[in-house]
């Protein structure tokens, strides 16, 4: 069974939004994807740059180094310069309360 850790408030974090938290040493950036909450890690696969500073749009994710789009539902790298996925984590909402699971 999964184990769930409260991140955030749902209500702060709007649609088309990222937030970044800390769960147990990793850092995460939650995104708000029309209302329904993603957790992907903070660091692009091509050079480690922070991806909760980048832009969201429509389900995806932008480097703000190089630009890398990857996917917050799959964790698919969708542009060069990034060609490896990031690790995506279960999500759940309870409440007003953005839970997250390492375990997935």
């Amino acid at each position: 069974m999964a184990d769930f850790k409260r991140v955030a408030k749902a209500s702060d974090i709007p649609p088309g939004r990222v937030r970044v938290v800390a769960v147990a040493g990793k850092r995460l950036a939650v995104c708000n994807v029309d209302g329904t909450f993603y957790a992907v890690d903070d660091v692009c696969t091509h050079d480690g740059g922070p991806l909760g500073e980048g832009a969201l749009r429509d389900g995806r994710i932008e480097c703000p180094r190089h630009g890398a789009l990857f996917d917050v539902r799959s964790g698919g790298a969708l542009t060069l310069p990034a060609v490896v996925g990031i690790r995506t984590y279960p999500v759940e909402v309870v409440g007003d309360d953005v839970r997250v699971s390492l375990d997935g």
